[in-house]
């Protein structure tokens, strides 16, 4: 299938798709006339990726799952780099999240002394 079709059927544009290919997660062949064309696989890997992606991981992260990105990466037991990552990660997200409150509570905080000095 060619790029349109790959990206239509994941639901990602044909950029990401180009990105992830020059990261090395997804592969293509070249038909005559240029174009990329992707075997029936590249659907599973494709989704696969942004079920990663979409927890949180980096692009980079995700390259550290290469070898099980064919298969069923959501109920697959995780490997031991896999749960370092996703610890890594998590505590990226907790950081972000506490910054995010904090910084909320001063704002409302700060709206409160306006509003009580009105």
């Amino acid at each position: 299938m060619r790029i349109g079709e790959l990206a239509r059927r994941t639901g990602v544009s044909p950029r990401a798709l180009r990105h992830y290919e020059a990261a090395g997660l997804i592969t293509s062949t070249r038909a005559a006339n240029g174009y990329r064309v992707y075997d029936e696989g590249a659907v599973t890997r494709v989704s696969n990726i942004r079920y990663l992606l979409d927890a949180g991981l980096t692009l980079d992260d995700v390259s550290a799952f290469r070898s099980c990105l064919d298969g069923d990466v959501p109920s697959a037991p995780p490997s031991p780099r896999g749960l370092e990552i996703a610890r890594e990660r998590l505590a990226v997200l907790d950081a972000r999240i506490a910054a995010q409150t904090e910084a909320r509570n001063r704002l409302a905080r700060s709206l409160g002394a306006v509003s009580d000095g009105s």
